[in-house]
C-alpha cells in the first residue's frame, strides 16, 4: 500500500509551509506528495496568507525534492487551456527528472471562478475530455510532426507539440463519483482512479464500475491504479486524536467514520479494509500542515506496520 501526503493549500499555506511539509513527506518515507488546485478557502478560517498557484508550487518543490512523485488532486480544467497546461506539465516534469503525474478533473467550485474572473462553463465534462485528448495527444506526437485537434471547445492548428516531458509517459490520475461518464473517461485515459473522501462500499462499488468500463473499452482493468483519498487523524491515545481533530474543526466520531482516524492500530486496519476492495494507494489529506509530529508517527507507526504486513503475506 503506496501512502502519499495530500495538502488543501488553499485553506492557509504559504509555498515555505508546503516545501517544508513536501521534505518531510520524502525524508519520512512516504511514496508522494499531492496537492489541491483551488484559489479560495472552503468553509471555515481566513485562508491566509492567500492561494498559491498549484504547477508554480509543484515547479519549485520539482527542483528542491529529489525522491518523491509530485502531482495534483485534481487540476481544474476550468482554469488553463489543455495546450497550455501540457507544456506546463511537460516542463515541470522535466524540472522534476520524471516524477510528476497529473490529476485532471472538469473543475467545480464556482465562487473561485468568480473570485478571480475565470470563466465558469455549464458545460464542464465534455470540456475536461477534450482537454485528455489534447494533453495526451500533444505529449504522443512524435518530435518533428504536429499536432492538430478539431473540436467542439478547442481547436488546435499546426502545433509543434513541444516540449516532451522526461517520462516517457506521464501518468493520469482521473477520479470521481460519477456512475457512467467518469468510469468511461478513465477507462480511455487513465493510469489511475481515485475516488475522494468515500466509504469502503461506495469505493468497492466505484472500482467495479471503473473496472467494467475497461473492459468494455478492451483494456484489462488491473492496468489501472484504483485508489482512495481520505482525510488523516492519528494520535497515541484518545486525547492525542482529539486535539489533532479539534486543530482541522472535525469532530473525532466523523473522521472515524468517513476517514482514517484513531490509534495507529485503528488506521492500519481500516486501510487494509480498503486494500481488500481493491485500492492499492491511500492520499492522506493532511490539513495541519504545522503538525510535523504527526507525519512522524504516521509514518513510524502506520507505514511501518503496512510495510511489515505486507513483507508477512510474501513469505
Amino acid at each position: 500500500m503506496d501512502l502519499r501526503i495530500f495538502t488543501e493549500p488553499q485553506q492557509g499555506a504559504s509555498y515555505d509551509t508546503l516545501l517544508t511539509v513536501a521534505k518531510a513527506t520524502e525524508d519520512l518515507g512516504f511514496d508522494a506528495f499531492y496537492r489541491s488546485d483551488h484559489y479560495v478557502r472552503m468553509g471555515s478560517g481566513d485562508g491566509l496568507p492567500g492561494p498559491t498557484d498549484a504547477w508554480i508550487t509543484l515547479a519549485g518543490l520539482a527542483r528542491e525534492t529529489k525522491r518523491i512523485r509530485l502531482g495534483t488532486l485534481m487540476t481544474a480544467g476550468t482554469f488553463r487551456l489543455p495546450g497550455v497546461l501540457a507544456i506546463q506539465v511537460a516542463q515541470v516534469d522535466q524540472m522534476s527528472g520524471g516524477r510528476v503525474e497529473l490529476g485532471l478533473g472538469a473543475g467545480w467550485f464556482e465562487e473561485e471562478h468568480k473570485a478571480y474572473g475565470i470563466p465558469f462553463p455549464k458545460e464542464k465534462f465534455g470540456r475536461l475530455e477534450e482537454q485528455l485528448a489534447i494533453v495526451t495527444g500533444l505529449w504522443e506526437t512524435e518530435v518533428g510532426d504536429t499536432f492538430n485537434y478539431d473540436g467542439t471547445y478547442y481547436q488546435l492548428t499546426d502545433s509543434p507539440a513541444l516540449p516532451k516531458p522526461a517520462q516517457a509517459k506521464v501518468p493520469i490520475l482521473i477520479g470521481g463519483h460519477g456512475a457512467v461518464r467518469t468510469p468511461r473517461l478513465a477507462a480511455q485515459y487513465a493510469d489511475e482512479f481515485n475516488i475522494p473522501f468515500a466509504s469502503i462500499e461506495d469505493s468497492e462499488k466505484q472500482f467495479g464500475r471503473v473496472r467494467d468500463a475497461a473492459v468494455a473499452a478492451g483494456r484489462a482493468p488491473d492496468d489501472l491504479v484504483y485508489s482512495n483519498a481520505l482525510a488523516v487523524c492519528v494520535g497515541k491515545n484518545d486525547a492525542e486524536v482529539a486535539r489533532r481533530a479539534a486543530a482541522i474543526g472535525r469532530e473525532v466520531e466523523d473522521l472515524r467514520a468517513n476517514g482514517l482516524a484513531g490509534s495507529p492500530d485503528e488506521v492500519v486496519d481500516k486501510i487494509g479494509r480498503y486494500a481488500a476492495i481493491g485500492a492499492s494507494r491511500i492520499y492522506l489529506q493532511v490539513l495541519d500542515l504545522d503538525d510535523l509530529e504527526h507525519l512522524e508517527l504516521i509514518s513510524s507507526q502506520v507505514q511501518s506496520q503496512l510495510g511489515a504486513r505486507e513483507t508477512e503475506d510474501r513469505m
